[in-house]
């Protein structure tokens, strides 16, 4: 009984080690890196164009929680064959990033593929877009994976949402000094697809209570709210927005202003849809900035080329 006993207790031991290793692992930790991780590119998909064009879709996975890098188009940033600049961003954002931008490809493409080429950090990684039936997105696709349906999910009022219609208000090329705040104007419109369901207003007290609960589910869950929000996507420095925009990364904190958040309630939008965002510039360069307007399930972009001296 006592070898028995002692065996147990060696046992318990060895559980309770393999258990610290578990947790201790870097696997359990692959995702809280802040700096330091590589880039990945993605390709989301493909839609054809009314013009017999199509559109391949990317995104890309910045496994990062806060290093959001500027990577030039050239050795660390291009696409194959053809021109190294398909339009893709030179800013990262933190994190997952769905549906960032989109390239058009002939009508004629076929078989070939299409390559976007990011190094950071060390490491060189590829994403591979091809015309395959199993890419083919919809609107259904697009709502489904960014969080604003359940997988495999749909309704009748899902099925009829439109994107929303972002219509920048003035010149689309701009000039603007360091320190010198200009203005953004958009008109948005929307159907109001899919109904709200941002959170309801709750105390200060049951807010901060809240905060410090674990999110209540590992996948990516998105509060359908149209908003409106600007972002740098090519530039050499910092643009401060005032307001704060909504984080269009999926930051799935509890109390991160993101619509991946579960505290997250979206800014009240204009009854004429207009809404005014001012930019500040830290650096002289050429910069373009990204507004995006969002429903919860779609998207509409527009973008502003703003040349800023000294």
């Amino acid at each position: 009984m006592k070898l028995l006993a002692n065996e147990l207790s060696s046992t318990g031991k060895f559980l309770l080690l393999g258990l610290f290793v578990l947790l201790t692992s870097p696997l359990l930790h692959a995702e809280t890196y802040l700096h330091g991780e590589p880039i990945y590119p993605a390709f989301e998909g493909w839609r054809p164009n009314p013009d017999g064009t199509f559109s391949m879709m990317f995104g890309y996975m910045n496994a990062n929680w806060e290093e959001a890098p500027i990577i030039e188009i050239g050795d660390n940033n291009f696409f194959t064959p053809g021109g190294a600049d398909q339009g893709q961003p030179t800013y990262f954002q933190p994190r997952r990033n769905r549906f960032t931008f989109e390239v058009t490809v002939p009508s004629d493409w076929g078989d070939r593929e299409l390559v976007w080429t990011l190094s950071f950090n060390g490491v060189e990684a590829k994403a591979y877009a091809t015309l395959k039936g199993d890419y083919l997105v919809d609107n259904m696709v697009i709502a489904s994976e960014t969080g604003s349906l359940g997988i495999g999910t749909s309704s009748p009022e899902s099925r009829s949402n439109t994107p929303p219609v972002l219509t920048i208000q003035g010149d689309e090329v701009r000039t603007a000094q360091v320190g010198e705040a200009i203005t953004l104007r958009v008109q948005l419109n929307d159907d109001g697809l899919p109904r709200s369901r941002a959170r309801p207003t709750r105390t200060e007290t049951n807010l901060v209570r809240a905060m410090f609960r674990t999110p209540q589910k590992p996948t990516v869950s998105k509060i359908n709210a149209l908003f409106l929000s600007w972002n740098v996507y090519r530039g050499p420095g910092k643009v401060t927005f005032d307001p704060p925009q909504t984080k269009i990364w999926e930051d799935t904190r509890t109390s991160a202003n993101s619509p991946w958040g579960i505290l997250w309630l979206p800014p009240a939008i204009p009854e004429d849809g207009m809404i005014e965002v001012t930019a500040t510039f830290d650096e002289p360069g050429t910069y373009i900035l990204w507004g995006r307007a969002d429903d919860g399930g779609l998207y509409d972009d527009g973008y502003i080329t703003v040349n800023v001296t000294e």
